[in-house]
Order: structure tokens, then C-alpha cells, then sequence
């Protein structure tokens, strides 16, 4: 194609030369505007003939770069003319569309019955009740904090998720808090530190404390008690979340260079101007399973008495069963875990984490909610649930497998107008939820998108009272595994609980442990988050050693 390509571009020439001398006057200014436009594009192609980086346009100069306009609106094409309802990932355009239709107020019913394979293996149901109550939207609130807190606090159960300025827009930041200001929820602020916007709409706030410690962290990068004690007795911040790992890259630290820290983002992060600032994949401020709970005890006591818990992606099992043993040793528990899964999202990770590190939400919740049952643990600990959750079914599910409430991140930032453009790694996104370009972010209103924000918060959270009431049930705390039924099979359906095998509250400590967990249990030690073997186990109160009487 490239000997083509010359030939072409010598006739053309010769061409445009002998009509440069025999073509009257009048045609003249046409020709020359033309040749211009043709000289042009046989440089352009010219130009991709000799470079070296792009094999495709160096073999097809000119028409080898129609595969990069195609690429670049494929997402576009595959969106909007492709795909089916049921179709898209991360999230279904049925999926989209019910957050949209909620977020305005808009019709959100469906017609001409569901358009999902009910016979599929995957597909999820409720079990409904011939006797259905009503239930109150706004009573679907949980009280969070333990005997260590005095500070307990009413949280609904659909809250906003791990957001940092930075991965979002000033402009989105502002939105997620006007809206749950308006709508009585939480707004959790991701580990980017605390900013001037997520405090200027007085909404209520779990601040996130990552292992960079961004506006709580001294000069050499480390934790620092003062610093943090200042911003976490703020009135609008109502807990503390330590973020251990998340779901979209567990294990995975980060580099924010130099070239991109501007004044006002040095001065909410803490971090200096002249060199790249680090976020490592673990925390400096704790190394062992009694130090972490050691770290949530001196977090409550410098807040004044707030809830305090932290955030984990499961992933080695027997480390956080070590936790749940430091916990009984110490006596220390934190006031909320949230568990999120390998499924949640981010504005960038590595495909290999996005994809394949991380247990999945579901798997992850009920093996964490067996471990406390089983160490008699969970009465105290409130468990919250992220990643992909959406509707009030989602909600509605996770909170029957094990958990107590849910946080939303992807599914606020559609109600904020995210398009699933898939673009939120190149700070364009086109909607100016995540980006930092000004002009993109000027078309996000704040005070249209807050009040999406809080419309689709009380939709969603007025679609899960119905489903509850439906199944003729009082409240979130009544229900339990049984109440969801998948189907494995095309014949086969089973409930939650019949899929997973619960542990009974205080089995550990009985010496009850079932055979999944045995291994894990026998080498997990509270003072460790290493592989505990031999003889040392039995330095450890809490092991299995001693199945019989494992706290002996």
C-alpha cells in the first residue's frame, strides 16, 4: 500500500501542476485551494510512510489512521446502536437507565413484563409473602457504634461511597454532598483527604484515612495525631473509615508526580510541592492485626468518641481471621467494617487488578460475616457492603446475605449524569463528573445534579421498602439468606443459605469450626499477619490449637 500510496501521490502532483498552467484564470483560486488541501494530506501521509512507531499506518498511509477514529468512538457505537438492554458492562443500559429515569423523577416502570432469561443460571429472586406490609422509607436507618463509642451514628442504608476530590470533580464533590445533606445520608470522601468541598454543603461525612494519610500526615508522610484530631472533630464529619485495600485494586499503591500537584491540591493532601508523593500499598501507622485495632482505638479516642472501622477488599483469608482473633484478645473492636469486592470500580487500575485480584462482594461479605458470628463479634460491628449496588433490589440482597447497609459509588456518579463513556483515566470525562479539565467540569450544575443526587437516593431507597414490604417483612433487620433464591441451574435453584454455610454465633470460640474455615483458623494468629506455624501457635491465645477451647 505504501507503493501505491506514492504512485497516487506523483500522479496527483503532475496532475495538479499541468492543471496549474492550462486552466483558465477564473478556475484558478479552486485549483489552488485544492491542491493546498491535497498537498497536505500527501505530506500527512508522507509522514506516516516514514515513522516508525505505527505499523499500520506505515503501511496504509492516510486510510491506517480511520483505525484509530474507529477506535476512539467504538465505545460511542457499541452504547448506542449495539448494545441491548441487558447488555453493557459494568452496568446494563437497564441498569443506567432505572438511576437516570430516578435521579429526575422520571417514569421508571417497566413495560410489557421483564426482559431477563428467568431460566438462566444467575438469575435472582425474593420470596414474596401473601400477606405484603408497608413499610417507611424513612425509617430504613442504622445506628452505628459500639460500646467504645460515644458517639453513635443514624446512618441510612444506601450511602455514597469512596469518592476523592481529584478522582472526582470539584463540581461533582460539591453535588454528592448537597445531596446528601438533602437527603439524610453520608458521603464518604474518599482517601484524597478531607477538602473545602465536601465541607461547603454541611453534608454528613465518613472521612477516609489511606496509607498516604493526605491531610493528616507530617512531612515525611507518616500519621499525624494532631493534624487528624483538628479535622475529625468538624461537626460534618461523622465517622472514620481506615481504607485497608478496595476492591478495584487491592494491594495496589500509587504515585501522584510532581507535575501535578498545584497549591491547592499540596495544600489539602499535606504534601510538598517539590517531589512525587506516594501513596504505598500498606500502612505505615500499623503492621500487625492488634496494632490496626490499636490504630482504631487512638482514631476514636483523637475524634472525640466517632465511629471508627475500616475498609478491606478480602483477599487472604486467614489475615483477617487474625484480626478477629486480635479482636478478642484486645478486647478492641472497630465500630463498622466495610467490605468491598473485586467487582468495584475506579477512576484507573491495572486490568490484571481490576480483573482478577480481589474477592468478589458477595463471597467476600458472608465470609466476613461468618468470622465475626463465629468469634461472637458481630452483634457490635456494623458491616457495610460496596461495590456495583444500584437498585433496591441490590440493596435489598446484600443486606439479607449479611450486611447492615450499603455504599454506592458508581451508581451516585450516573445520577450525576455519568454516560459510561469508559473515559474517567484521561481526565475527559465529557460529562464533568471525573475530570479537572474546568471546561468540562463547568457543564456539571451543581444545583441541578445535587438535587439528582437526593431524588434518586429516595427512589431507590422507597423501591427497597416496597420489596421489603412485599416479602412480608417489617424491617432491613429481618431479613436473612434464605429470603434470596438464585438459580444455579436450569432445573436447580437454591437460597443463599443453602449455597453458603453460616456459622452460628460463638461457634469459634466454642471449637465448632467448620471445615472451610479449619486451615486458616489454625494459622492465623492475633499478633501476625504472617503465616503462623508449629510451635507458635501456641503463643497465641487465640489459636486453634486447641479446637477444643481455642481461648484457653
Amino acid at each position: 500500500m505504501r507503493k501505491q500510496f506514492f504512485l497516487i501521490s506523483i500522479i496527483l502532483i503532475i496532475s495538479l501542476t499541468v492543471a496549474a498552467i492550462i486552466l483558465p484564470s477564473p478556475y484558478l483560486p479552486a485549483h489552488y485551494t485544492l491542491s493546498i488541501i491535497l498537498g497536505l494530506l500527501i505530506l500527512l501521509g508522507i509522514s506516516d510512510s516514514i515513522q516508525t512507531s505505527h505499523s499500520i499506518r506505515r503501511n496504509f498511509p492516510l486510510i491506517g489512521r480511520f483505525r484509530y477514529v474507529f477506535e476512539s468512538v467504538r465505545p460511542e457505537i457499541q452504547q448506542y446502536f449495539i448494545e441491548k438492554n441487558t447488555d453493557g458492562m459494568p452496568f446494563s443500559r437497564e441498569e443506567r437507565s432505572v438511576i437516570y429515569q430516578r435521579s429526575k423523577a422520571d417514569v421508571d416502570t417497566l413495560p410489557f413484563g421483564t426482559q431477563l432469561d428467568v431460566y438462566s443460571p444467575g438469575y435472582e429472586w425474593v420470596k414474596h409473602s401473601i400477606i405484603a406490609k408497608h413499610v417507611d422509607p424513612a425509617a430504613l436507618r442504622v445506628t452505628i457504634g459500639g460500646s467504645d463509642c460515644t458517639k453513635p451514628y443514624s446512618a441510612s442504608i444506601l450511602n455514597i461511597s469512596a469518592m476523592s476530590y481529584g478522582a472526582l470533580s470539584k463540581n461533582a464533590v460539591i453535588a454528592l454532598n448537597g445531596g446528601a445533606r438533602d437527603g439524610g445520608f453520608a458521603q464518604n470522601t474518599g482517601e484524597g483527604s478531607l477538602t473545602p468541598y465536601h465541607l461547603s454543603e454541611g453534608g454528613d461525612l465518613i472521612w477516609q484515612i489511606g496509607t498516604g494519610y493526605f491531610g493528616c500526615r507530617d512531612t515525611e508522610g507518616s500519621f499525624d495525631a494532631t493534624k487528624f484530631a483538628e479535622k475529625a472533630r468538624l461537626d460534618n464529619v461523622k465517622m472514620i473509615e481506615i481504607k485497608i485495600s478496595q476492591g478495584a485494586k487491592p494491594g495496589h499503591g500509587g504515585i501522584l508526580p510532581k507535575e501535578k500537584i498545584t497549591p491547592e491540591i499540596a495544600a489539602i493532601r499535606g504534601v510538598p510541592f517539590d517531589r512525587d508523593v506516594i501513596s504505598p500499598p500498606s500502612h505505615s501507622a500499623f503492621s500487625t492485626p492488634i496494632e490496626l485495632l490499636q490504630f482504631v482505638k487512638q482514631l476514636r479516642e483523637l475524634s472525640g468518641g466517632k465511629p471508627v472501622g475500616f475498609k478491606l477488599c478480602i483477599g487472604i483469608h486467614r489475615e483477617f481471621i487474625a484480626i478477629c482473633k486480635a479482636m478478642v484478645k484486645t478486647g478492641i473492636k472497630p465500630d463498622f467494617i466495610t467490605v468491598d469486592g473485586g467487582e468495584g470500580g475506579t477512576g484507573a487500575a491495572p486490568m490484571e487488578f481490576s480483573n482478577h485480584i480481589g474477592e468478589p462482594s458477595i463471597d467476600g461479605l458472608v465470609f466476613v460475616h461468618n468470622c465475626l458470628n463465629g468469634f461472637d463479634l458481630r452483634k457490635e460491628i456494623r458491616l457495610i457492603s460496596s461495590g456495583k449496588i444500584t437498585t433496591g433490589f441490590g440493596l435489598v440482597k446484600r443486606i439479607a446475605i449479611g450486611a447492615d447497609l450499603c455504599n454506592s459509588a458508581r451508581g451516585m456518579m450516573l445520577a450525576l449524569g455519568c454516560i459510561q463513556a469508559l473515559r474517567c483515566n484521561t481526565n475527559n470525562c465529557p460529562t464533568g463528573v471525573a475530570t479537572q479539565n474546568p471546561n468540562l467540569v463547568a457543564g456539571l450544575v451543581v444545583s441541578d445534579k445535587r438535587k439528582r443526587v437526593q431524588i434518586y437516593h429516595e427512589q431507590t431507597l422507597k423501591s427497597a421498602a416496597e420489596i421489603i414490604g412485599s416479602m412480608g417483612l417489617p424491617s432491613t433487620t429481618d431479613l436473612k439468606p434464605y429470603h434470596v433464591v438464585v438459580r444455579i441451574g436450569n432445573i436447580e435453584k437454591k437460597t443463599y443459605y443453602d449455597i453458603y454455610n453460616y456459622v452460628s454465633r460463638g461457634a469459634f470460640l466454642r471449637g465448632e469450626i467448620p471445615e472451610q474455615f479449619k486451615c486458616d483458623f489454625e494459622n492465623a494468629a492475633s499478633d501476625s499477619f504472617d503465616l503462623i506455624c508449629g510451635s507458635a501457635l501456641k503463643d497465641d491465645p487465640v489459636s486453634a490449637s486447641s479446637l477444643t477451647n481455642p481461648l484457653k
